[in-house]
């Protein structure tokens, strides 16, 4: 039960590859699998999940083993979060940055062909934001956990905010405390 069949730092060197190279995986699948998870995504996640923990434990069926890689993979994702928040590079290099979909109701196609949405998916979510048509649109932005954002030509602002505007007056203020 307690007794493993590999050596303990060989758990923490399988948890680590397998975390980063999911991690590398999930940023090429783009924004739309994180945000828009489907019946076929969630039977992947599962298949998936399947998959690499088979890569992370081996033959090994100990509960030695279960928490040393328990123990792994919640430590690296903690440090992710943490240098996500310390670095703003690291943090677009893990989530991505948001992208503008739409400009003065005029949709920019290369974000859309490069996120792989489709005008089906754009307009459904326009529709649950109440616009009729693109002209009703502003601007939209597909944020970095795959949602989308709209902005109406109703509700403008004097100068609407794009991506990666700072949440203080002062954008020298905006880095971690």
């Amino acid at each position: 039960m307690w007794e493993m069949s590999a050596p303990w730092w060989e758990f923490i060197v399988r948890g680590l590859i397998v975390y980063f190279a999911l991690l590398i995986m999930m940023r090429l699948g783009g924004k739309r699998q994180i945000g828009q998870m489907t019946p076929f995504d969630l039977i992947l996640l599962l298949i998936l999940s399947e998959g690499v923990q088979n890569a992370m434990v081996g033959d090994d069926k100990s509960v030695s083993a279960g928490l040393i890689l328990a123990a792994t993979l919640i430590g690296i994702n903690v440090l992710v979060s943490w240098l996500s928040w310390r670095s703003r590079k690291f943090e677009y290099a893990v989530e991505g940055h948001p992208q503008l979909l739409i400009r003065h109701g005029k949709v920019i196609d290369e974000v859309m062909h490069g996120a792989r949405l489709t005008s089906d998916d754009l307009m459904k979510v326009l529709r649950r934001e109440g616009c009729a048509s693109l002209d009703d649109v502003y601007i939209a932005i597909l944020e970095n956990d795959g949602a989308i954002s709209v902005l109406k030509r109703k509700e403008l602002p004097e100068e609407p905010p794009g991506p990666g505007v700072s949440l203080w007056e002062r954008p020298e203020d905006d880095r971690p405390v």
